[in-house]
């Protein structure tokens, strides 16, 4: 039984023969080999062309922003599963990689979204600062979270959205979707009564929107890049084993407690 709308069973991105391999209608070893560095066949990969100049920019400073952020809990997840299971690198990464959700690491895909559904809201005639002042008012009575706003540890600013919005400015790629983005900053530190962090997520949305990326790829970034930092942490945790460790401290943590219900 076929489920969902049928549709020709085709794939544009490679094949294998016998003597070469093709990728988007270009020779892997002949052409692309040498050439290309891997942010651009990333590029290559996901859209089927390469990328301009900017775009191999922005794209590459991305992945670097985001690659690393010390013991986060995808981290931490990863080394622990690899801890468990010390023949399973591939167990540990995909560990680490299934934490990536609207909390942690997967918040530039909402605010993408959010970004997109302020811009339509912008081009039927309103104000930028007046829609981003809509948003939060209304997600501030809601008792909801703008996301993209808000850290843990860095305060007053995010140095990594900081330094995303001064190279968008430098390299004249700030478009309509980092204007929005300022505005929220602006809305939401009015509605709240303070100003809220703008952490890394809504810079990588903001910036990747104004280049042309669509806001369904924007997640992608951040789960690749994390993925080279969860691979240096678990080639530490080889080396220099800290996940019992932490599983320790957790247990040292977390206090046992019987429930009123148990106790029936």
């Amino acid at each position: 039984m076929q489920i969902g709308k049928h549709r020709t069973s085709v794939s544009h991105i490679g094949q294998a023969y016998p003597d070469r391999v093709e990728v988007r209608g270009r020779d892997l070893t002949g052409d692309l080999m040498g050439r290309l560095s891997f942010t651009e066949y990333f590029h290559l990969l996901l859209t089927g062309r390469e990328p301009t100049d900017d775009e191999r920019f922005f794209l590459d400073l991305m992945l670097v922003a985001i690659a690393e952020h010390g013991m986060m809990p995808t981290n931490i997840a990863a080394r622990m599963t690899l801890a468990a299971d010390p023949g399973s690198l591939q167990g540990a990464v995909a560990a680490g990689i299934l934490g990536c959700g609207p909390v942690v690491l997967g918040t530039s895909e909402s605010c993408a979204r959010l970004l997109e559904e302020a811009q339509k809201k912008v081009a039927s005639g309103g104000a930028p600062a007046a829609v981003a002042g809509d948003v939060a008012r209304a997600t501030h009575a809601s008792d909801g979270k703008v996301p993209g706003f808000g850290h843990p540890v860095h305060r007053p600013l995010d140095p990594r959205a900081e330094r995303i919005l001064e190279l968008a400015d430098d390299r004249g790629v700030s478009g309509p979707h980092v204007l929005l983005a300022r505005c929220l900053r602006d809305a939401v530190a009015e509605a709240w009564g303070k100003p809220l962090t703008m952490n890394v997520a809504m810079p990588i949305a903001a910036v990747m929107l104004d280049l042309g990326f669509s806001s369904s790829v924007v997640k992608a970034v951040p789960i690749l890049a994390r993925t080279a930092g969860l691979l240096a942490h678990l080639t530490e945790e080889q080396h220099n084993p800290v996940g019992f460790l932490m599983a320790a401290r957790a247990e040292e943590a977390v206090e046992y407690e019987r429930s009123p219900e148990d106790a029936l």
